[in-house]
């Protein structure tokens, strides 16, 4: 009892969990929210529009985000996420080489869609972007390096291809402003030239054909 005999009154334990999970929750709205923003509109579009397509207030998409670089780095860190994520599920399918394909197919529609949001990032504050940048490509290179290998011991993909290799024509194709059906053809392409069976083909090619004397 309290010193005047008044039975204080029960103290009250504020819902910690509750909170924690509703700031999770408003947390995935505004990123989902973003995403589809910055896709109708760019990358300078209001970040108001966020808000209100989340269904939030203002102060709490800035308590979330203070400023609109944390909203770019938090879109392109989720995206990168869930590539990497496509190619660890691509490693159980029954085809090795399909599953490449289907992740640089991905891959290519990935860079394509957000170059924007990567050029946004252009101010560098002390190596953060370099930092950012750095560990995006590490994880997209360690994904295409388990599928390559996997798909090099299978047999289906030529042995002598390396990731880094790879990677960079894959960039290039992202990066020819191709719309996707042509894209789809200069990837199909480059399968073509990675297939052992069309190694296998031309190397026979070139055994039967006579060389032409001087």
């Amino acid at each position: 009892m309290s010193p005047s005999g008044a039975t204080p009154p029960p103290r009250t334990e504020r819902p910690r969990r509750p909170r924690r999970a509703d700031a999770r929750r408003n947390y995935e709205l505004l990123l989902a929210a973003a995403k589809d923003v910055f896709a109708e509109g760019g990358v300078d579009a209001p970040l108001d529009d966020i808000a209100r397509r989340a269904g939030v207030g203002n102060a709490t998409l800035y308590r979330h985000f203070p400023t609109r670089r944390e909203v770019i780095i938090a879109v392109y860190a989720d995206e990168v996420t869930a590539l990497c994520a496509q190619g660890a599920a691509l490693l159980d399918e029954r085809s090795p080489g399909d599953a490449l394909c289907g992740w640089l197919q991905a891959f290519i529609a990935h860079v394509a869609a957000k170059r924007e949001l990567a050029l946004a990032l252009t101010n560098d504050r002390e190596g953060q972007r370099s930092a950012l940048f750095d560990r995006w490509h590490a994880a997209m290179r360690a994904t295409a390096s388990a599928l390559l290998t996997r798909a090099q011991r299978s047999g289906a993909i030529r042995a002598d291809l390396d990731v880094s290799d790879l990677l960079a024509l894959a960039n290039g194709i992202a990066l020819t402003g191709a719309d996707a059906g042509r894209a789809e053809r200069l990837l199909l392409l480059l399968r073509r030239g990675m297939d052992t069976d069309r190694i296998a083909v031309n190397e026979g090619l070139s055994r039967d054909t006579p060389q032409t004397r001087k």
